[in-house]
């Protein structure tokens, strides 16, 4: 099975076994071609209340603007993990070790009669290159390095998370994305990853540099957005590492990460010139059945949900400071049955006071159950409550919350 769909299911430690199958293996000639990916799909109710004018955290609405009482939503759809098909081949060529990966992503969910098309994405290009001795090489559009262990040890990979009310017809929900850590993406990345040193490797490269955006949440009922950077992000492309240290002790296992991002920002409204960054800090541990994670981020001008989202504030251009973090823990039943239990929020501070959006607050408890039905089939069922607040805004202090149950399943091949 491809490297990223490798980790998604070893670094969620949920039904599945700690090492994942291959897909499909192909001989042909000198390559050894794989497919592989996944299909995942749930039915999800939501409850959702808030304030009048609060829009539900980042980009993703818990509540809808300008509503007032209480209102239920209904979907069918996609979970976190996009619906994916990848083919990964590779080959060994004069004393290098070469492969490519390329995927598409459709989603699973349809909005309207006679609309039959979910969005859908090509999360995946690249090609490697290397040998065991020295590392590798990647080139092409693969997952960020910043924040992308917190995301594949985060249990909602593998089931729907916050955002299951309002995303009809995405490719995805956002899981605890914007409620614990920051979304990792997709990069277009020219990396280095070094040899493992006995449980120790680490990666670092650069990737495309972004353009700075925001919402403003006090304008419209749908939001309007403002470009608040241009000329494609910045001076120089993006610069991005982590690094790991994976070990095993009898019966105790586990991985302790770190991992960052800089980019220059220019173009903002003040006409400054500027930069972005993020780090964080993260361990898993595992023993007899049970596992516990925890990590934390923190970041300037960085945003809250996507990277270089509402990192700025629209009305000058100024900095907004962002952290926040995840706890997790999980235990697998002698049913097989893994009961998981986390808790999230990711805290984004106005500029300024001409920072009329004020400082926001997203909190998401989740409570999951992962049981395998086959060795790659999954059924999943969650709870989640969700809350975002709003403190110090031009409109107002004010709150959104939801709570929502799914039940899906999903299917590795």
């Amino acid at each position: 099975m491809n490297k990223n769909i490798k980790l998604a299911v070893a670094g969620a430690v949920l039904a599945l076994s700690a090492t994942a199958d291959a897909g499909i293996i192909i001989p042909a000639g000198d390559w050894t071609l794989d497919i592989n990916g996944n299909v995942n799909t749930f039915a999800t109710w939501t409850r959702q209340s808030g304030d009048t004018g609060v829009k539900g955290g980042g980009i993703y609405g818990a509540y809808d603007y300008n509503e007032t009482g209480t209102k239920t939503a209904s979907n069918i759809t996609t979970g976190l993990l996009p619906n994916y098909l990848a083919v990964s081949g590779s080959t060994r060529q004069n004393d290098l070790d070469v492969a490519f990966t390329i995927s598409i992503n459709p989603g699973s969910s349809t909005t309207q009669s006679g609309i039959q098309s979910a969005k859908q994405e090509n999360r995946q290009a690249f090609l490697t290159f290397g040998d065991k001795s020295w590392g590798s090489v990647l080139i092409g559009k693969n997952i960020g390095l910043f924040a992308q262990d917190a995301i594949l040890n985060d249990m909602t990979l593998l089931g729907v998370g916050r955002g299951a009310g309002g995303l009809a017809g995405n490719t995805t929900t956002t899981g605890r994305i914007g409620s614990g850590f920051m979304y990792a993406d997709w990069k277009a990345q020219v990396n280095y990853t070094t040899p493992n040193f006995n449980g120790f490797q680490a990666t670092a490269g650069i990737s495309q540099a972004w353009d700075a955006w925001s919402i403003d949440t006090t304008a419209s009922a749908t939001g309007t957005r403002s470009a608040t950077s241009s000329n494609r992000g910045g001076a120089s492309p993006a610069i991005d590492f982590k690094a790991s240290y994976s070990f095993a002790a009898n019966d105790v296992t586990g991985k302790v990460w770190t991992s960052g991002t800089r980019q220059n920002v220019r173009g903002l409204n003040a006409g400054t010139d500027t930069d972005a960054w993020a780090a964080d800090v993260g361990a898993n541990v595992n023993v007899a059945g049970f596992g516990l994670t925890g990590y934390y981020y923190g970041g300037e001008g960085i945003g809250q949900t996507h990277q270089l989202l509402d990192g700025f504030s629209y009305v000058d251009g100024a900095k907004r400071d962002s952290d926040g973090g995840y706890v997790q823990a999980t235990y697998v039943l002698p049913t097989k049955t893994k009961l998981g239990v986390a808790w999230g929020r990711s805290n984004l501070d106005r500029a300024n006071a001409s920072d009329t959006t004020g400082n926001t607050e997203d909190t998401l408890w989740t409570v999951g159950l992962y049981h395998p039905l086959t060795k790659h089939l999954n059924v999943v069922a969650e709870y989640n409550d969700a809350e975002h607040k709003v403190t110090q805004a031009s409109t107002g202090n004010g709150e959104a919350k939801a709570r929502g149950v799914s039940l899906g399943a999903i299917l590795f091949f």
